[in-house]
Order: C-alpha cells, then structure tokens, then sequence
C-alpha cells in the first residue's frame, strides 16, 4: 500500500562547519530568538532555509540561499539513493509527564525515506489532527520558492504479526559506524546511518508494500505537499520528485516511543468563575477537591493505569481538584457519529463537557487560541496561572499511541495539539529535494 523508497538526499559537507551548529529543532518551536542565536552559532545553520526571516521576500531569500550554498558545495547530494536510519538517544529524568515511561536513558529509532504522496481518503496515510491554514500558506510559500523538504514527516506503521523484520533491519545497520553523530543543546545523541546496499533498501521496500502509515507529527508539512504537488500539476511543472514527500517511519511497538500530554491553559474569560465550573462538572464527573499538587502526577498516573479519564484543575495555590469520568457512555449520546475510539479521548472529552459545555469555548475559538494556550511543561500550566497570567489550567494525560491509530483508521481527526510526540525529529540531517 505504502510507496516508500530509497532517495538521494541532500546534506551538508565538512564545509559548512560542524553539524551540532547546522541543525536546529522544528520550525513551529523556535521563537525568533532562537533562531538568531542559531545563525550566530554558524550562518549556515539550516534555519536560514527552513524559518527565513530576511529581506522584502524571505521566501525568494531562502531560495537563493540554497542555490548558493548547492553551488559552494555546503550542500552537497549523495551518489546512490538511500534510506537513511535514524536514532535519537535521550533520558527522561523523572515520569512526570509521561505516564508509563521509566526514568533512565532511552532511545528511538526509525527509517528515514521518501514516501509517495497520497490523499487522505486512500486510507494509506492516514492523519490525527486537525491543522491550521495559516501554517500551510507559510509552508507552501517556502516549498514554492526553494522545491525542497527540509524535515521529515514523523510516522507510525505497524509491523502485523510475526517477527518485526524492518525493526531487526534497523538493529543490524545500528551496529556500524554511523555516518553521522551529534550532541545538541539538550544532551540528546543524533545518530544517522546512510544504507545503499540494494539488497537491504529492497527488503525496506518490500517491507512497507503492505503498511499504513500514520502521521504522529507534520500534519501541515503533509498537506502542504500535497497542495505543492498539486499546483506544479496545475501549472505543468510536474516533477518525478513533487509525488513524494521525506518521512521518518517508526514502528508502533517501538520502546523508545514517548508521547507526552498536551495541557490546556484558560485566559480572558469575562465571567469565568472556578466554584461555578466545578458545579457544572459535577454532573459528569467525580469532583475531588484540594488534593495537593505534589500529587498531581500520582494521581492523574493512576487513572491511566486504570484506563480512567481523569484531569486536574488547578486555580493557583497549593491544591489542584481531581475531575474523574463517572460514566463514558455519556458521549456515546453528546458524540453519536463518531467512532468509539474518538469519542473515548481524554482530549475529546474534557474539550466536549468541559470547554465547549461549560466554558463556551467552541471549536473557531479553540482553533485561533482566544481563550485557551496549550504548553506540554506541567510546570508552566502551573506558574502561569499562579502569575496571573491565565485563570486556570487542565492537566491531561498523554494520548496512547493505540488510540492515535484507532482514530485515525475510523477516518477521523483529534483536536489539535492532542498528541506530543518525544523526542523532536532535528531538522538539517536529511533534506529531499523534488526534483
């Protein structure tokens, strides 16, 4: 089902610098501060291509940077198409925020290929989340101007039954030398290994013939593609390359896969009234009030554990109250068209009784941010509010990846930001151009 192959990726040489000073994190998480001090570290950082800032027309800029830097050979193509396997080494200091992850060193490994194209409704990509239109003008602007992915498409497939032939690939290439290997700023280890052995990147892509792919991260990257492909198409510039898109593919069963809460954060409510709220909620929920915040994980883990749906509420102070689910066949009436494992998200849940019911936060509101932030730091859900800069916050448990998968074989979509998936995919070790 899924067309994976083996590509011949763009990456930079010895002469660009150091590859710590040439990779960043994901665009959408890089303030503009950050995005200065990666081009002081090195004005070759892969910033300037993927988040352009600069002159009248950032977007031609950032074309003309890559001609240049194609030109100079800072960026140079491998000889023969590749799959490239990627490990992110890192460690968890403690199990807050991730329900189920032991503290200790962990890693996440998975493939890295070029992946054709397909709509939604082939049922062989499959996304999760809603997206933003504004976030996809920005990105097709940029693939406008440069013809090129500069990060990867984060997704899951599942290895049905049997021994997992394409993890046991992975582990076999693991044990050579890695053709590339950093540290970056946050002590995690980026190792990438380039495969050009026709035998083994024919096994990859028999391997893929019969998978699903689900996006875990890039769902605006993903449409974008496709609405890039389709301009070209529109336009009679069709390239071979304009029907695929970079992917980084990661096995569901996969240990080091980590998935994190998303936190919702409430401001500018005119009449928002805390006492009022949880009178509300005691329709649903069972309400338990001044637990003390230094329990706040053990509880909500608790409810994981127990395949309870659970959130804290907290106001400021030293207390947080404890929001349990008595009964979910309520949303089998609130949701009647949607699946069982859609109706069942915790996210869904709180966003249905709680935001849209009770706080009036409908979905065009949640959508452009007017009354609700999110932050995956359960500190800053946390001091925010004791600020003064938000009224309250929902501390959420993290999205199970079989509930992502569930969702999105029904054909539907989480609310966005329902899933955060750790660690971040470094932008710069690979880029596909589409030519």
């Amino acid at each position: 089902m899924a067309d994976v192959q083996p590509f011949r990726a763009l990456r930079f040489s010895p002469k660009a610098g150091a590859l710590r000073e040439l990779t960043c994190p994901p665009y959408d998480i890089i303030d503009e501060s950050r995005r200065l001090a990666y081009l002081s570290r090195n004005p070759h950082n892969i910033i300037r291509l993927e988040l352009p800032r600069d002159g009248a027309d950032p977007y031609a800029e950032a074309g003309k940077t890559l001609r240049e830097w194609l030109d100079n050979d800072i960026l140079t193509r491998d000889g023969e198409p590749c799959f490239y396997v990627y490990e992110i080494e890192y460690t968890l200091e403690g199990r807050s925020d991730i329900s189920g992850m032991q503290a200790g060193r962990h890693s996440v490994a998975g493939l890295i290929g070029r992946v054709r194209l397909e709509e939604f409704s082939k049922g062989i990509v499959l996304p999760h989340e809603e997206t933003l239109s504004k976030a996809k003008e920005d990105r097709l602007n940029l693939m406008k101007a440069t013809g090129c992915n500069f990060s990867d498409v984060y997704s899951l497939y599942m290895d049905d039954g049997g021994e997992s032939e394409t993890l046991d690939i992975l582990k076999l290439i693991q044990k050579e030398q890695p053709a590339a290997e950093l540290t970056d700023e946050e002590g995690l280890v980026h190792r990438l290994w380039a495969v050009s052995d026709t035998s083994l990147t024919t096994a990859i892509q028999q391997r893929f013939a019969d998978k699903k792919l689900y996006i875990a991260d890039g769902h605006h990257r993903y449409e974008t593609a496709l609405n890039y492909r389709n301009w070209l198409r529109e336009n009679g510039q069709s390239t071979e390359g304009s029907d695929y898109i970079m992917m980084m593919l990661v096995e569901m069963g996969h240990p080091g896969l980590a998935v994190f809460p998303t936190h919702r954060m409430i401001r500018g409510l005119a009449d928002f009234d805390g006492e009022r709220l949880l009178a509300g909620c005691s329709q649903w929920f069972d309400v338990l009030r001044d637990v003390a915040v230094d329990s706040l994980d053990e509880s909500l883990e608790q409810a994981y554990e127990t395949g309870r749906h659970a959130f804290g509420f907290y106001t400021g102070g030293a207390t947080f109250t404890l929001l349990t689910l008595r009964d979910e066949s309520v949303l089998d009436t609130l949701l009647p068209g949607c699946s069982d494992a859609y109706r069942h998200l915790d996210v869904n849940i709180l966003h249905t009784l709680v935001l849209e019911r009770l706080l009036g936060i409908d979905k065009e509101n949640m959508a452009r941010q007017t009354n609700l932030t999110y932050t995956r730091s359960l500190r800053e859900a946390l001091d925010d509010v004791d600020a003064g800069a938000y009224q309250c916050s929902f501390l959420l448990n993290p999205t199970r990846v079989s509930e992502i998968r569930d969702v999105a074989a029904a054909g539907e979509k989480m609310p966005q930001k329902s899933t955060y998936f750790y660690p971040k995919l470094l932008t710069g070790l690979t880029i596909n151009r589409l030519d």
